[in-house]
């Protein structure tokens, strides 16, 4: 199957870039999505080798800061079965989980900082959904030719990077 990407945003300061890089071996799972949506893209779609961007949300300005790559595909949050967890969903059952996670690994930290409103001007990029007017979706599909675009704006040359 090719390669995919994604773009998975947090908070900065709930967790953020450095938060990952402090994780064991800089991996942990991306956990906390409580939208069908993007949780329909956890389970179902999102698998193990694609890359992601690092989007801190909910910060002045929304930026992309670095690229992930997916170590495992979609498997069942454990802290919807937690009741201590802050992500506890009590109507969870382990026999048909509500909410997935994948894990992740912080790939590359951005030469430099790519700003939503650099991708908002970006024509090429006006079809992105992070760019999309009540696009909230904490986990986005972006085509291969947007990965292309963005790693370029940030100052990495290829793909590959």
């Amino acid at each position: 199957m090719a390669r995919r990407y994604w773009l998975f945003k947090s908070e900065p300061d709930v967790f953020g870039w450095d938060h990952l890089r402090s994780c064991p071996d800089q991996t942990t799972h991306w956990d906390g999505v409580r939208n069908y949506q993007a949780r329909n893209l956890l389970r179902d779609e999102i698998q193990e080798g694609d890359l992601g961007f690092f989007y801190h949300s909910r910060t002045t300005p929304p930026h992309i800061v670095g690229t992930v790559e997916v170590t495992r595909a979609g498997y069942p949050d454990p802290t919807q079965f937690d009741p201590k967890a802050k992500y506890f969903d009590p109507k969870s059952n382990p026999e048909a989980p509500r909410w997935y996670v994948v894990d992740v690994r912080a790939a590359k930290l951005l030469p430099r900082v790519v700003s939503l409103e650099e991708l908002k001007q970006e024509q090429a990029l006006s079809s992105m959904m992070v760019v999309q007017k009540g696009a909230r979706l904490s986990v986005q599909p972006v085509t291969a030719r947007e990965w292309e675009i963005v790693i370029q704006m940030a100052g990495m040359s290829t793909i590959a990077e």
